[in-house]
């Protein structure tokens, strides 16, 4: 196999922290290792801009900062300041808000932090692609231990980390697990390194996604090996949509956007034309369907949606609660705020907060599928951009940007790749 070495000290940084992923899940420290790396890498692209030609060569930055980096920065430091208005509005104290500050530097400032970094360091982006891959192998050694251990009546939590001293969403977010057991069906799943299984699968998407990009065979199939069976382990039913989604969209988009898509698309519209009904019809027996697999959860998550939205109008439009609140027994005790990022906003942070992520993900979204229309440079961050699309209608994208750093510095690393070119022209 085709060794890809790290060359610069920020690439040994990337290099070393991805292939090391299961490791750090083993010490149940991902949740700390995230936040570190990314004000670490921001850090450092932060000084390499102030000091330009002064630093050493392999430190220097590759351009300057893009104009969307900027834009991702000033929408999470809205989203600050909307914390904070919305702890004072509704008096919850010095304390709380110092801890939910905090909470902001390890989630909403990771993004542009990543993004940054991706931006503006000297990484390749076959060093997360292979990275990616390492990780994958790793899944791929571990899978025997992982599928037999309900069957052998090993315990599915191994330990929690002393680490949740440093404060965290969940004790979840520091144990390790082999596996757990559904509810609803009695049967185990699996989530890997991450918190919870259907997150595992958005994992495995992402995982699927940069193996494609891989260009020696071997690690391509581990890692798209990998990253499906993460996807059919967790038993998600969302991972199965973004596998399909977020890997063929990319790839048909070129079409689509030809005379030949354009022929297709017509042909296609005049099916549906002719039989709408039945297609309709079809439709939401198929939602039906995917809502049925695994109702519960369907229900608790919709009846969260509901509450927050109603909430959000009557209580906080502007600036949000502040923070998740209590949920009832209705919804199993989940809190309200929890389980989605758009209706979480609207009720944590209101809607400033809600306009300062809309804003930049468009930008971002927009630029990523232009550039994937003109070039094979923009699948890989079109697919993934599209895969944290799909993450938002099932978590709080913050709290899990611990394990999205990869995803976000290739979004930031494509940014550099499309400003050299508008640069160069």
């Amino acid at each position: 196999m085709t060794r890809v070495a790290p060359q610069t000290p920020a690439e040994k940084i990337v290099w070393c922290t991805l292939i090391w992923t299961w490791p750090f899940y083993g010490l149940g420290a991902l949740y700390v290792v995230g936040p570190v790396l990314g004000w670490m890498l921001a850090t450092i692209a932060g000084v390499s801009l102030y000091l330009g030609p002064v630093i050493r060569l392999d430190m220097r930055a590759t351009g300057p900062v893009p104009a969307l980096v900027w834009i991702w920065s000033v929408g999470m430091l809205v989203m600050l300041v909307s914390l904070w208005a919305g702890h004072a509005d509704w008096n919850l104290g010095t304390t709380k808000t110092i801890k939910s500050s905090i909470g902001w530097a390890k989630g909403w400032a990771l993004i542009p932090l990543f993004i940054l970094a991706g931006a503006v360091l000297p990484i390749r982006r076959e060093v997360l692609v292979r990275g990616q891959c390492v990780v994958g192998l790793w899944t791929l050694c571990l899978l025997p231990l992982l599928i037999a251990a309900p069957y052998a009546g090993l315990p599915h939590l191994l330990f929690t980390s002393p680490l949740k001293a440093v404060g965290g969403p969940g004790p979840e977010y520091f144990s390790v697990y082999l596996y757990t057991i559904d509810p609803a069906s009695g049967t185990p799943r699996w989530q890997f390194f991450a918190p919870w299984s259907p997150f595992a699968a958005l994992l495995g998407v992402c995982m699927v996604l940069f193996a494609l990009e891989e260009k020696h065979s071997s690690w391509k199939v581990i890692g798209l090996a990998a990253g499906v069976l993460m996807i059919l382990m967790s038993k998600s039913r969302m991972g199965m949509v973004g596998l399909v989604i977020c890997s063929l969209s990319p790839r048909l988009l070129p079409l689509v956007a030809r005379s030949l898509g354009w022929i297709l698309l017509s042909a296609v519209t005049t099916t549906v034309a002719v039989w709408g009904a039945v297609f309709v019809e079809f439709g939401n027996r198929a939602l039906y369907r995917f809502k049925s697999a695994r109702a519960d959860s369907t229900r608790v998550r919709e009846t969260l949606q509901r509450i927050a939205y109603e909430r959000w109008q009557s209580d906080a439009m502007v600036f949000g609660h502040g923070t998740v609140r209590p949920g009832a027994h209705l919804v199993e005790y989940m809190p309200i705020g929890s389980h989605h990022t758009w209706y979480g906003l609207l009720f944590v942070k209101g809607l400033t907060g809600f306009a300062a992520f809309l804003v930049p993900f468009l930008g971002h979204l927009a630029i990523v599928t232009l550039d994937a229309i003109k070039s094979e440079r923009g699948r890989l961050p079109l697919g993934l951009l599209l895969t944290v699309l799909l993450l938002t209608f099932g978590e709080n994208v913050e709290i899990q940007t611990y394990l999205l750093w990869p995803t976000l510095l290739m979004l930031g690393l494509h940014l550099r790749e499309v400003n050299s070119v508008c640069l160069g022209s």
